[in-house]
């Protein structure tokens, strides 16, 4: 029995942008931002063989080491056999750090990282990160770029607020 996966796609009333989410096994709430970008939650160390299928090259991990079964070590692992480039960029949602946010925009921005897949827990710092690269590279306006994280699994208001500040200082200090 083979696996279905669900398509859906919808546009953002803010605009053109566009996000698929798919159900991948060993994957929570993924969502492809664009050609570049895939963006979920928790993912399964079995998970990254498809993600090698899929094109992915390069799996940024958000989650810290010490998450209940981040299993950083053994999606190391099954990434580097699956042929992609395993960066983990623990970003603690509860104490953001603008180095990690720094690190993220550089990683995905990088051509040779692309096709980038970025998991943290349930996508929530995922697209906290991803507010900031489309804020700040992609020059969105930011209520498309919100509505965008939202759909994507943005819940924190803290983490939003802190993504926001993070945007104007680099907007006043770029």
């Amino acid at each position: 029995m083979g696996i279905t996966l669900v398509v859906v796609l919808w546009v953002l009333t803010a605009g053109p942008g566009q996000l698929q989410q798919e159900t991948i096994a060993g994957v929570r709430n993924y969502t492809r931002a664009d050609a570049t970008v895939g963006c979920a939650g928790a993912t399964e160390p079995s998970a990254m063989a498809e993600l090698g299928r899929r094109r992915y090259r390069t799996i940024v991990n958000l989650r810290l080491p010490t998450e209940p079964n981040a299993a950083i070590a053994e999606s190391r692992a099954a990434a580097e056999a699956a042929g992609l480039t395993f960066i983990n960029l623990p970003f603690d949602g509860s104490k953001p750090d603008p180095k990690v946010v720094d690190a993220f925009i550089e990683t995905v921005t990088t051509e040779a990282n692309q096709p980038v897949f970025v998991n943290c827990g349930s996508a929530n710092r995922v697209a906290a990160v991803w507010l900031a690269k489309r804020l700040i590279v992609d020059k969105w306006e930011q209520e498309k770029a919100i509505e965008e994280a939202k759909a994507i699994g943005l819940t924190s208001a803290a983490l939003r607020a802190f993504i926001l500040e993070y945007v104007r200082s680099r907007r006043t200090t770029g």
